[in-house]
């Protein structure tokens, strides 16, 4: 049966209280707490941490029963470093791996773009001869565009600021841009605006209230323009 203390506080020899009650020492004070902070710390880390404890711990007379025992925990920490050390020498050996590998690589691809083009002079540029020596032969070429053909549907509206017009225009296959000419009403004076690389643009520095005509064309990838659009127009806003 349980056996109980008349005097709160009595003591045993290793300092703590038969009865759990605070000792005069602690009354009043707030516990503090250990902060090991390991999910930050590196392997290396935690094992230096573990030296350090272990240090200052043997004969440390505030904790004369460490649970788990110290020895155990510096076993632990032997076998921690022993396997560091080893997962080391490892990487060291994959990196060495790695880069040999890919120098060989770069070496055999260095080869074989030779052989390459050994093959397609020897074959002429015949396809079943390429074909014959195990390699693949390249897709040909896209056909040439050709000229540019004329812009069409060229349409004005107002833009979001005064003095600025926007246009929108069917694209036209292969063009590489398109220019835009303004001309004040009647058309006849031509003026280059701007040069857009889709099939729409906003035209700025324009006279607001003023009429005003607008044209476009297509320029090919061999900066050959197509022909002039129907101009349109409207009054700037």
């Amino acid at each position: 049966m349980p056996f109980f203390y008349d005097t709160p506080g009595l003591r045993y020899d290793s300092g703590a209280t038969y009865d759990g009650a605070p000792s005069p020492q602690q009354k009043g004070k707030k516990m503090a707490k250990v902060k090991l902070g390991l999910s930050t710390l590196s392997p290396q880390e935690i094992t230096e941490l573990t030296n350090r404890i272990i240090t200052m711990m043997t004969g440390n007379a505030n904790f004369p029963t460490p649970n788990p025992p110290l020895a155990t925990v510096s076993a632990q920490n032997t076998a921690t470093t022993a396997s560091i050390t080893s997962y080391d020498t490892a990487k060291a050996a994959a990196d060495a791996a790695l880069q040999t590998r890919d120098d060989q690589v770069a070496a055999h691809k260095a080869l074989l773009t030779q052989l390459g083009a050994y093959v397609e002079n020897a074959s002429g540029g015949d396809a079943a001869k390429i074909e014959s020596a195990g390699m693949s032969v390249r897709a040909p070429t896209s056909v040439p565009v050709g000229p540019m053909t004329q812009v069409l549907e060229v349409v004005l509206s107002e833009g979001d600021f005064e003095g600025t017009l926007d246009t929108v225009y069917k694209p036209v296959r292969g063009a590489k841009s398109y220019e835009i000419q303004v001309s004040p009403d009647p058309p006849g004076t031509w003026t280059a605006k701007m040069t857009a690389t889709k099939s729409s643009a906003t035209i700025l520095g324009l006279t607001s209230g003023a009429k005003l005509w607008v044209r476009v064309r297509a320029v090919g990838a061999d900066n050959q323009p197509g022909p002039w659009s129907d101009p349109a127009t409207k009054v700037v806003p």
